[in-house]
């Protein structure tokens, strides 16, 4: 069985997020990876340097190309950059039917840089959140998405899930990777019940690609079969030995380690 994943974000010159961190995942946990590149980025461990996003026909052309032929089990979207490439990109999984599609709704790099224009964060809201089998907001992106700010502790974080629940999402999962803590817990809500799920805190610098590289477990996890919770435990776990075992290279934030969950399982 051959289990086909689809990333669509921007590309990360420097190797540790985006499209870069999507295909490593999608191979590390045994699925067949395929891309649609909706912006280049001139980025290494110190920053995003530059941003330049693809025409919405290249975009559109790079989905039909895939889905019309190979087709897909599960698609995971990062930077989307404006609110034309987002309604382009829900428009085409609409249009292809797909079931399993994990939104990492990436608006802020790193070092502060924004990676979603202003405009687009409604078309987030109105086009993409309703396609959403997992939706996986950090906290200030869960922030940006509700329009609230002050989410500082595990209840404030199942308020928001709620409310990004009612956008059309039909699982929420929201990152506790920005509260304090011996511990990490990110929470699932299904819209009936939530499930934490905590790991150690490691103290490291070294955490470029985090976000992506959890979207893109679940989403190959969901592609395998795994239900939700299977594949955010499976993500959960992914990550924190991606963490652990993080990469010292460059003068900055250097990248999570992609193969350092199947290494440990050896």
């Amino acid at each position: 069985m051959i289990y086909r994943t689809l990333t669509i974000a921007g590309s990360d010159s420097g190797g540790g997020a985006g499209i870069q961190a999507d295909l490593k995942t999608f191979q590390e946990l045994g699925t067949f990876g395929m891309s649609a590149i909706t912006a280049l980025t001139a980025q290494n461990t110190l920053g995003v340097h530059g941003v330049y996003p693809q025409s919405t026909e290249a975009i559109v052309a790079q989905l039909d190309a895939v889905l019309s032929d190979i087709g897909v089990d599960a698609v995971k979207t990062g930077m989307l950059f404006s609110s034309e490439i987002i309604e382009a990109v829900a428009d085409r999984l609409r249009h292809y039917g797909v079931a399993h599609v994990v939104v990492d709704p990436v608006m802020v790099a790193k070092g502060g840089q924004s990676l979603l224009q202003e405009e687009a964060i409604q078309a987030v809201r109105k086009h993409l959140i309703p396609l959403a089998m997992v939706i996986t907001p950090n906290i200030p992106e869960a922030e940006v998405i509700i329009g609230e700010e002050g989410i500082q502790s595990l209840h404030d974080m199942e308020e928001a899930a709620r409310k990004i629940f009612q956008l059309g999402a039909k699982n929420v999962v929201i990152k506790g990777g920005h509260l304090s803590g011996e511990e990490s817990i990110d929470i699932l809500y299904d819209g009936l019940d939530f499930h934490h799920l905590p790991a150690r805190r490691f103290p490291t610098k070294h955490t470029h690609g985090t976000g992506c590289t959890f979207a893109a477990a679940i989403a190959a996890s969901l592609a395998k079969g795994h239900t939700v919770f299977q594949a955010m435990e499976v993500a959960k776990a992914f990550i924190t030995s991606a963490i652990e075992h993080s990469l010292a290279i460059g003068s900055g934030i250097g990248p999570t380690n992609h193969a350092a969950y199947r290494l440990s399982r050896q």
